[in-house]
């Protein structure tokens, strides 16, 4: 194992790459948890009925973090992390501008086009952490790999404080939604600067992998038994619950 010095550690750490991923999850969150912030007044300042249609506009970005989840690891393994990272981010960026203005919008049902916005933004969204977090991991040295990845998922975190401290002071739902959308557009000039890492370019010679292979996960006995466990320590209650069913 490789011994690095406190100065090695801290320019690995803090290095461009590790920056822009904390950033870009910090907007994730942000942008992830902020319909459920604003929903109530949303759906109140449209005459709507909080609890049914929110219900099912939450559905909707659900559905949509769960297909943009499979979407996007294919198109990263496929395409390259930064491919991924820059159509997630221009998709839940306009997403999310667009459900700015929702009051404007007088020519469709309301909840179905706020429900439509939602699932868009979650596609988007799904995107962000998984190709970031893959990308801190194939750039630094795999002895600082975890505490990079740490940092990442430790700095995301503070967008939920930011999402609820920027509805309190904007005063308004739409305003909070244009601000999460110029957010996540800033962010995408940043990752133009951010360079594809090494493992991607090896892999992406190796014509004997396959990349983007959903199935995969299902199609070996020991890769299924890996994967399942990898379920289970993450999410021991819903893995728990899927197999109960």
């Amino acid at each position: 194992m490789r011994h690095f010095t406190t100065q090695e550690k801290i320019k690995h750490l803090l290095g461009f790459p590790v920056i822009v991923a904390a950033l870009g999850y910090f907007v994730d969150i942000y942008d992830l948890l902020l319909f459920g912030i604003v929903r109530v007044p949303s759906l109140k300042s449209m005459g709507l009925d909080v609890d049914v249609a929110g219900t099912y506009i939450l559905s909707f970005q659900m559905t949509g973090l769960i297909i943009g989840g499979i979407l996007w690891g294919i198109l990263g393994d496929k395409k390259g992390r930064l491919s991924v990272l820059f159509g997630s981010i221009l998709v839940y960026s306009l997403a999310n501008i667009a459900c700015g203005f929702l009051p404007q919008m007088h020519f469709a049902d309301p909840v179905l086009t706020y429900a439509v916005l939602r699932f868009i933004a979650g596609v988007g969204l799904a995107g962000e952490l998984g190709a970031g977090i893959t990308l801190v991991s194939e750039t630094l040295p795999k002895e600082l790999r975890a505490i990079g990845t740490s940092l990442v998922a430790g700095f995301g975190i503070l967008g939920a404080v930011v999402a609820q401290l920027t509805v309190e002071l904007a005063g308004n739902w739409t305003t909070a939604y244009f601000i999460g959308g110029g957010l996540g557009l800033a962010l995408l000039v940043l990752r133009i600067s951010v360079a594809e890492s090494g493992i991607f370019h090896a892999v992406k010679q190796n014509a004997a992998i396959k990349k983007g292979n959903f199935f995969s996960f299902f199609s070996n006995k020991t890769r299924l038994l890996k994967y399942s466990n990898v379920l289970r320590l993450v999410y021991p209650s819903g893995f728990a619950l899927v197999f109960w069913f």
